[in-house]
C-alpha cells in the first residue's frame, strides 16, 4: 500500500510539472515564453484609467505581478521605485499588476507606501491567466518590439547597479 501511495504521489508531481511547465528552465508557458511575443493585454489603474500593454510600445516594459499580501512582494516594490527614479524618460516603463479581487486592499498598501511607477488591477486574472502566472512575485522585461526578453521569478533588488546597466544595455538597443 505504501508503495502505490508514494507511485500515485510520483505521478501527481510528474503531471504538475508538465502542465504548469515547472521543469522550463525560464519557467512561463505558451505565450508568455522568453523570445515571444507578449500576450496585450488592457487594466484598469488606481486613477480608473484603461492602460494596454501595447501602449508602451517602443519602450523596454518590467512587467511585475503582486499581491499585497506576498511579503516577497511588498520587499521588491522599494528598489523598483528605485529602479524608476534611476530609468525615468529614457524609453522605460514600470507596469506593477496587482492580481487581487479587493481594490481597497492595494490602496490601503499604497496609501503606508506611495509609488510613482504605474499600478495596474486584474482582479479577474486576465492577464495574469495570459501569462500563466501563479508564484508571486513574478516579473518580465519585455523589449521596445513587445518580445518577451527575461522572466524572473521570486524577489529581487531591481536597482542593483548590475541590473541598472543591463538594462540601459537593452534601452540602448
Amino acid at each position: 500500500m505504501k508503495k502505490l501511495f508514494v507511485l500515485v504521489a510520483c505521478l501527481c508531481l510528474v503531471t504538475a510539472f508538465a502542465v504548469f511547465g515547472m521543469g522550463k528552465k525560464n519557467g512561463g508557458s505558451a505565450g508568455s515564453e522568453v523570445g515571444s511575443q507578449a500576450p496585450d493585454f488592457t487594466l484598469t489603474d488606481m486613477n480608473g484609467e484603461n492602460v494596454s500593454l501595447s501602449d508602451y510600445r517602443g519602450n523596454v516594459v518590467f512587467l511585475n505581478f503582486w499581491a499585497t499580501w506576498c511579503p516577497p512582494c511588498r520587499e521588491e516594490m522599494p528598489s523598483m521605485e528605485r529602479l524608476h527614479e534611476s530609468m525615468g524618460g529614457k524609453d522605460f516603463v514600470i507596469l506593477a499588476v496587482n492580481v487581487e479581487k479587493d481594490k481597497e486592499a492595494v490602496e490601503s498598501f499604497l496609501r503606508g507606501s506611495p509609488y510613482s511607477f504605474k499600478i495596474l488591477l486584474d482582479p479577474e486574472g486576465e492577464a495574469q491567466s495570459a501569462y500563466r502566472v501563479y508564484r508571486y512575485p513574478e516579473s518580465y522585461l519585455i523589449d521596445k518590439d513587445g518580445k518577451i526578453l527575461e522572466h524572473y521569478l521570486g524577489a529581487r533588488d531591481w536597482s542593483s547597479v548590475d541590473f541598472l546597466n543591463h538594462l540601459k544595455d537593452i534601452v540602448g538597443k
